[in-house]
């Protein structure tokens, strides 16, 4: 019999997702954000105003996949190369944001609480990292991930994602309970740290490649998404088993993934589930919300959630100079990482365990974290006209020409090679996809870059860099695409022109009326290249051959014209040049 009523998985999930549906639509109306809208709808419906939805610890726990599956999409963006490049900003950027404000917190809690030093200690070195599932879908949604400033704000979050583990450390040695002594030592997380990083290397490399290309070849899409988040779910499963951050192995595992042809069609197929799981993560930070610890002490939690964002803005302002950043973006930075972050909550349950604070102070700063996280949307809006001053110097994409593209090329075949070529040659970077196995793989052995994938497809074509394309040219064999799939891409992408190579004059028919800027028929180029060679070894004079096809073109051009406007294939037969026509 099925659980029906308060507490089922099914009402739960129609009350959270009814909520939310309503307030992100209220709140996307006004202008202040999808995240603020979740926030205040898990508030709204969880225990401490309605009381409609309980538990939510266990759904935060379920919504953390959200997270970790943001870090993979991540992963598949910032490839070995481009990652080892940003070494000194993820090492140095990082490791002073995370350490300066980890100080500057813990001291601001030592002078202004009666919170002892052991307890200042652990809960503000948390406070210094940031919410990574707020801001990275920022810089996302913005189109700034791929900037150097979003680079260094990346970099930060990164760092931050990586002291987690010292940080645990920190709070085991630190610990009260007897029975922490028995758990691992620093110098053994470290060390399984890069065993697992290593293992996953290895792993990405011998077997995910090999397995994404079976795949591939068996032409069995659905298999994609399924083996992409069992990719995920193991890398994080492992990390966990060790005892390691989650979210650090999925992320490996999206780096080690970003090379491959399979880049793209991995990030399509994780996208819905990212956005659905991240949705439910903040709807469970909202449902955490203590509002009771807020009003027994509502002036202590505003004057520490106040105190939070302006110690992390500040401190993160003056690395930013200290960095050679221009002051407007040195401000965005800190106000875009002042909020407490989502693994606040659990090194705050480290501690509570480790006996070093109270239940109560852990439901306090958990309440703390939950309020700074709510600002962030009104500060990004608040400093809307800083944040598009600061970005437009530095705005100009970065990393790997595919990143960036002018010019996606669709079908990497006999004709989409030579488009392809030719438009590197005048120096346009190009994007190549196609979904031919075989042929990806001969083409890397020429050393092209080409991307597995359906590029008729809007959600892969927007993942490949459509958005931003100047050109999006198709040079797939038959009759794939319609007028109505041309519409919707002219739709999807308004900015960019549109080249179809049509398989004869009935593709070129069937496209009547789409909003294509040019349509090439397959053969007609080279057809009328060899009749020019074959007249000219006969010995027939140049200017003779320039009027044959200059005849024949007129013919073709009217006969076409007509076609088209008659939509019949078999208009302008007398247009045809035959023998009897060339004698009459």
């Amino acid at each position: 019999m099925h659980e029906t009523g308060q507490g089922s998985m099914l009402y739960d999930g129609f009350l959270l997702l009814g909520f939310a549906l309503a307030f992100v639509l209220v709140f996307r109306r006004l202008g202040l954000g999808a995240t603020l809208g979740y926030l205040f709808a898990g508030a709204i419906v969880g225990p401490h105003i309605l009381g409609l939805v309980g538990d939510p610890e266990q759904k935060l726990g379920i919504a953390e996949l959200g997270i970790i599956l943001l870090l993979f999409v991540v992963g598949l963006e910032l490839n070995p190369g481009r990652l080892w490049r940003m070494r000194k900003e993820i090492f140095g950027l990082g490791l002073l944001q995370v350490t300066l404000c980890g100080l500057a917190i813990t001291a601001v809690i030592a002078l202004f609480t009666d919170f002892p030093i052991t307890a200042a200690v652990v809960l503000g070195l948390p406070l210094a990292l940031s919410s990574t599932a707020q801001v990275l879908p920022m810089l996302q949604s913005g189109g700034r991930l791929r900037t150097p400033f979003g680079e260094r704000a990346f970099a930060v979050l990164l760092f931050q994602d990586l002291s987690i583990i010292p940080l645990i450390t920190i709070i085991a040695a630190m610990s009260l309970n007897p029975a922490d002594a028995v758990g691992l030592s620093g110098w053994m997380l470290a060390l399984n740290t890069v065993m697992a990083i290593v293992g996953l290397i290895l792993a990405g490399r011998f077997l995910l490649r090999p397995l994404f290309g079976l795949i591939g070849k068996l032409g069995e899409r659905e298999m994609f998404v399924v083996a992409a988040l069992f990719t995920v779910v193991a890398s994080a499963a492992l990390m966990e088993a060790l005892g390691l951050s989650t979210a650090l192995g999925a992320f490996v595992a999206g780096v080690m993934l970003a090379d491959s042809p399979y880049r793209h069609e991995l990030e399509v197929d994780v996208e819905p589930f990212r956005s659905i799981l991240l949705g439910l993560f903040f709807l469970a930070v909202g449902m955490m919300l203590d509002l009771s610890a807020i009003a027994e002490q509502p002036l202590f939690v505003a004057s520490m959630a106040l105190a939070l964002i302006t110690v992390k803005s500040g401190v993160i302002f003056l690395i930013g100079i200290a960095f050679r950043m221009d002051w407007r973006a040195a401000l965005v930075l800190g106000l875009m990482l002042s909020q407490g972050g989502e693994f606040g909550f659990v090194l705050f349950s480290q501690a509570q365990s480790a006996l070093l604070i109270s239940p109560d102070a852990a439901s306090l700063f958990g309440a703390i974290v939950t309020l700074s996280m709510a600002t962030t949307p009104l500060l990004i809006i608040a400093t809307r006209r800083l944040r598009i001053q600061a970005n437009s110097p530095q705005g100009e994409r970065d990393g790997p020409e595919t990143d960036g593209a002018s010019a996606l090329v669709v079908g990497y075949g006999r004709f989409g090679q030579t488009v392809g070529q030719m438009l590197i040659a005048g120096k346009v970077p190009v994007t190549l996809i196609d979904r031919d196995i075989k042929m990806i793989d001969i083409a890397s052995n020429f050393g092209a870059k080409v991307y597995y994938g359906d590029g008729t497809r809007l959600d892969l074509l927007r993942q490949a860099g459509a958005g931003s394309a100047k050109l999006i040219l198709f040079c797939i064999d038959g009759d794939q695409l319609g007028p109505e799939l041309i519409e919707a891409i002219h739709e999807a992408f308004p900015e960019a022109s549109i080249y179809v190579r049509a398989y004869d004059r009935r593709g070129v028919i069937r496209l009547k009326g789409a909003p294509v800027n040019y349509v090439v028929r397959e053969v007609k180029e080279s057809a009328t290249q060899m009749a020019r060679m074959a007249l000219e070894s006969l010995g027939v004079d140049i200017e003779q051959i320039n009027q044959a096809e200059d005849a024949y073109r007129a013919s073709d051009s009217e006969r076409m014209k007509m076609q088209l406007e008659t939509g019949d294939i078999r208009a302008a037969r007398d247009r045809v040049i035959t023998q009897s026509s060339r004698q009459t």
